[in-house]
């Protein structure tokens, strides 16, 4: 893959002084929030992980390249970009061999990341079994990959939008760790409460860098979910984002949205049903968990 990749100037930088370095998913600025907010999030998100000690390195395809790190006028241009691609495993090396532009879900940000050398990722949620999932199939390849790619991903745990039980369920199932940062119930993305308790529990960034490193060196493959819970300050009870949930998916039905076109739409609803909460809400853990992956990659380098 790495004469497909690219590496910005201040990445490969720092990867060459052995600075810690973050990966940062690009559908966030494409398709989970309006303009301008998509671009202002995506740049305080890059100023958290520098606060914490490390390097951004936002991924996305562009023309046809695979990129590990942007500078902020490419993006503005993805901000403002039209017809851009969502990509995961099954499209990724589509859009390289055609020479597409497309933004990186977590599945495609943790092949890239992986490929460059990259051990830590932060995002917003992770994606699921969605709800129906047992009847429709409907499962997002983020599981998958983080069953098989040596990656810690730092979310809020699962997008609120899917079946949470399931996921956690399929995610046992395939061997992935799920650690939950400082609590001892898992979180729902705007919600710090999920009604599931944590499967493992650990308090400090150090003590998560150590366990992946145990996983390692144990030659166990495969991926690191950490979720961290929004602060009490942002989050919003999860009987009042079950409402939004559910008017906005009876809403999706009515419209015949599928496919890859449901999470934008959903999030899209339900920003609008919040007035707005879960925008705000959307925006404080996106930053929140890019300050945890910074401290991660931060403690990965110190021993």
């Amino acid at each position: 893959m790495t004469q497909h990749l690219i590496l910005s100037p201040a990445v490969a930088a720092a990867k060459a002084a052995g600075r810690p370095l973050v990966a940062l998913e690009s559908t966030i600025v494409t398709h989970g929030m309006p303009y301008p907010a998509n671009l202002e999030t995506a740049l305080a998100v890059e100023a958290a992980v520098r606060d914490s000690g490390a390097e951004p390195a936002t991924v996305a395809v562009i023309d046809g390249v695979v990129r590990i790190g942007l500078a902020a006028d490419e993006l503005a241009a993805l901000a403002e970009a039209r017809e851009v691609m969502k990509l995961s495993r099954a499209d990724l090396a589509f859009a390289v061999a055609s020479g597409r532009t497309g933004s990186t879900t977590v599945a495609a940000t943790m092949i890239a990341a992986r490929a460059a050398g990259l051990s830590v990722f932060a995002t917003g949620g992770i994606g699921g079994v969605h709800r129906g999932g047992e009847t429709s199939l409907d499962v997002s390849a983020d599981l998958e990959e983080l069953a098989r790619t040596d990656v810690i991903v730092v979310s809020a745990g699962a997008k609120a939008i899917l079946d949470i039980g399931r996921t956690l369920e399929y995610l046992e199932t395939k061997g992935v760790p799920v650690v939950v940062y400082g609590s001892d119930e898992l979180p729902a993305f705007w919600s710090r409460e999920s009604g599931h308790a944590a499967p493992l529990r650990l308090d400090a960034a150090a003590e998560i860098a150590r366990f992946h490193k145990t996983r390692a060196a144990l030659g166990i493959a495969g991926g690191m979910l950490v979720a961290n819970p929004l602060d009490a300050a942002h989050a919003i009870p999860r009987e009042t984002v079950e409402g939004w949930i559910e008017q906005a998916l009876g809403e999706a039905t009515a419209k015949g949205v599928a496919g890859k076109a449901v999470t934008p739409f959903l999030l899209g609803r339900i920003v609008t049903l919040s007035e707005g909460r879960s925008l705000e809400a959307n925006i404080a853990l996106i930053k929140a968990n890019a300050r945890l992956a910074g401290e991660i990659a931060v403690a990965l380098g110190r021993d």
